[in-house]
């Protein structure tokens, strides 16, 4: 009878997703059913990765406040963030946890921190997550065609690539004015 109140026990759907994560590496099979099974998992492995790199550069950005906040105060530092192996993700209307081993988490935590402080630039951070993106799509998922990391990064590098060469070319018609006149 309790269980119908525990559903939803985060630490339950934790150990589902380590499960899941799991049976999907550990599949021998090629048969159709075992392809949509690693895909499906790839889908949750990409937004996990994401969403790691994400809280690498979110909490980083936070714990160097508080490490300058607690350098002026004259307080001990505060202990730097450490990545999750599970994220949250919405699947439609609802949301699972995705498990990812800490090899990778910390990898991709930590490109995320790198990132934030600047010493990595975002084509090099792509870089780094895509490779990481291919070893778990092709290791441990064994599907064909990698998932692709990042890829919010990389449309707002195009989304900003457009708007430099849409104003170099308004700069360009500027200074040649049109031989047609009034």
């Amino acid at each position: 009878m309790f269980n119908l109140f525990n559903r939803n026990n985060p630490a339950d759907e934790m150990k589902r997703a380590i499960a899941a994560y799991e049976k999907v590496t550990s599949i021998e099979s090629d048969s159709r059913e075992a392809r949509s099974l690693r895909m499906r998992m790839g889908m949750l492995c990409r937004a996990h990765l994401d969403k790691t790199f994400i809280a690498g550069a979110e909490q980083t950005a936070a714990w160097q406040e508080l490490v300058s906040l607690s350098l002026k105060a004259g307080k001990p530092m505060p202990e730097a963030p450490t990545p999750s192996k599970f994220q949250k993700i919405r699947t439609g209307d609802s949301d699972v946890y995705a498990y990812l081993p800490e090899d990778f988490v910390i990898e991709a935590f930590g490109l995320g921190a790198r990132y934030q402080k600047a010493e990595l630039s975002a084509p090099k951070a792509i870089e780094a997550m895509q490779a990481l993106a291919n070893q778990i799509s092709r290791y441990d998922l064994r599907l064909e065609e990698p998932f692709q990391a990042l890829t919010f990064l990389r449309e707002e590098l195009a989304e900003q690539a457009a708007a430099e060469a849409a104003a170099q070319n308004e700069g360009q018609n500027a200074g040649n004015p049109s031989s047609e006149g009034p």
